[in-house]
């Protein structure tokens, strides 16, 4: 029964994996606090550690994000949103906070045809392809 299963439309993965170094005292210092009870895990501890320091600086990552005219969130860019720019002769400056997802029925060709810039704080998804038509464009 599983084989006659299709996936209409691949749900984007709402996480990025990251890695980082941390001391053995510094990490010493977080298994005593999951060990405590105050967090569950490793990963808990530094999730709530990087949303404390978000709030703490939310006031200029607000106008940082106003200054640069960043979209904010999830921005997805369809084969029809490139066309229709296309057609109407305009070239787009993509500027996201968050992730950036340019369908994967987008050709390299017409990425290049209507992408004049590329610029995420976060995470792009495209086909390996269309980064690399646009990675003169990447900032």
């Amino acid at each position: 029964m599983a084989d006659n299963v299709h996936e209409l439309r691949p749900k984007p993965a709402d996480t990025e994996k990251i890695t980082i170094n941390l001391g053995y005292v510094d990490l010493g210092h977080v298994d005593l606090m999951v060990q405590e009870g105050f967090y569950s895990n490793r990963t808990d501890f530094i999730r709530t550690a990087i949303r404390n320091q978000l709030e703490r600086h939310a006031d200029v990552v607000k106008q940082s994000t106003v200054r640069k005219n960043l979209d904010l969130g999830l921005r997805t860019y369809s084969r029809g949103d490139l066309e229709a720019a296309r057609r109407a002769g305009e070239m787009l400056h993509i500027n996201v906070l968050g992730l950036a997802s340019i369908a994967q029925d987008v050709t390299p060709e017409l990425a290049r045809a209507t992408i004049a810039s590329v610029s995420v704080l976060g995470a792009l998804h495209a086909s390996p392809a269309v980064k690399a038509a646009l990675a003169d464009r990447t900032r």
